[in-house]
């Protein structure tokens, strides 16, 4: 008999098969895993390749934006330059005037004058206001004299020359004097400009006149008034000056800026006086000048001047005299209103207001 070939053990073959199938497993998992990295490498591309546009995109947003704002800021600039040149002349022109504020007043209504007898030394020299208030200068050897009505100033003036009887003297050429009548001519304001200045330093205080009743001399207030400002705890400061303006007000000066700023932002201020209490107002101080005046000239409608009047009576006589003459109808005169005389070798100034007839 010949020998027989051994056989695979059944056991050993079933264990091989085992590991086959193990090893197919483990590939499909490796080839699942792989497609996966490459499905998500694939996704990755993507997403890189469409951020790049994206990004563009949102670049050309933004500049166009950016543009925009350029073109914009470029209008608003040269807005802004002409503007800035605008303000450059004004501020020219306003160098030029001065530095206060200007207040114009570009005209002032017709207003007819008459002179109400009142005469000043040459020492007092007034003010002209827009009342108006004239100063009129009236020199020695005349006289103004107002009628009651415009008709018989007219009359008078038209007469020229006029013989004044002095006495009733046997001798007549010796009693007689001979005067010309004018017309007044004055010069009135028909357009003003006024600068103004607010002074930092100065306020205005008002509403004192409740404090007359109290029998208060001027000085004694003054120096009151002082004291109480001049404390820190009453919104005050070192005081430079007191001034008063009227019975009713006065101009308080500081030595510091800013002060004056204080009491103003206060308006009202309790001001303590002989047991009892005085309400004071306190405004900013306003000063002015006049910068530019223009003037027309305006004849007097009842008003005439008497030139040429020689100094033989005395003042009142002379006037008194005058007066008499001027008021005979027959002479062409009528009642008078008022009437100044300035004796030769003298001079005065008479104050012309407005006719309120």
């Amino acid at each position: 008999m010949g020998r027989t070939r051994p056989l695979v053990s059944d056991h050993l073959a079933q264990e091989l098969c085992v590991a086959l199938e193990h090893d197919c497993a483990e590939l499909q998992a490796a080839k699942e895993d792989t497609e996966q990295k490459a499905l998500e490498l694939w996704k990755e591309r993507e997403r890189l390749r469409m951020h790049p546009e994206r990004q563009i995109c949102l670049n050309r947003e933004h500049a166009a934006s950016h543009q925009e704002s350029i073109y914009s800021a470029k209008e608003e600039r040269s807005r802004l330059i002409q503007e800035k040149e605008l303000l450059k002349k004004k501020l020219q022109e306003m160098q030029q005037r001065g530095p206060a504020e200007d207040l114009a007043v570009p005209a002032l209504p017709e207003r007819s004058m008459v002179f109400r007898g009142q005469v000043t030394d040459v020492a007092d020299t007034g003010m002209l206001t827009l009342t108006p208030r004239v100063h009129y200068p009236l020199l020695g050897g005349s006289a103004l004299i107002t009628f009651e009505q415009s008709e018989v100033a007219q009359r008078i003036v038209a007469m020229k020359e006029h013989v004044v009887e002095l006495s009733h003297s046997e001798e007549p050429d010796r009693c007689r004097m001979h005067v010309r009548a004018e017309p007044v001519e004055l010069l009135l304001p028909s357009a003003l400009e006024v600068g103004l200045s607010r002074s930092c330093q100065q306020v205005l205080l008002s509403g004192l006149s409740g404090l007359s009743s109290l029998g208060i001399p001027e000085d004694t207030l003054l120096d009151k008034l002082e004291l109480f400002f001049s404390k820190a705890k009453n919104g005050g400061g070192e005081v430079e000056s007191l001034e008063f303006l009227c019975s009713d007000q006065v101009v308080l000066s500081f030595a510091q800026d800013g002060v004056a700023e204080k009491l103003v932002a206060r308006g009202l201020i309790q001001f303590p006086i002989k047991k009892t209490e005085c309400e004071i107002k306190i405004s900013p101080y306003v000063s002015g000048d006049v910068t530019s005046l223009k003037l027309r000239p305006s004849r007097c409608a009842r008003t005439v001047l008497l030139r040429g009047i020689p100094d033989v009576l005395d003042t009142e006589l002379m006037r008194d005299t005058l007066e008499i003459h001027f008021q005979r109808s027959s002479r062409g005169g009528g009642e008078v209103d008022a009437l100044g005389y300035v004796p030769e070798g003298q001079w005065a100034v008479a104050i012309f207001e407005e006719d309120v007839e």
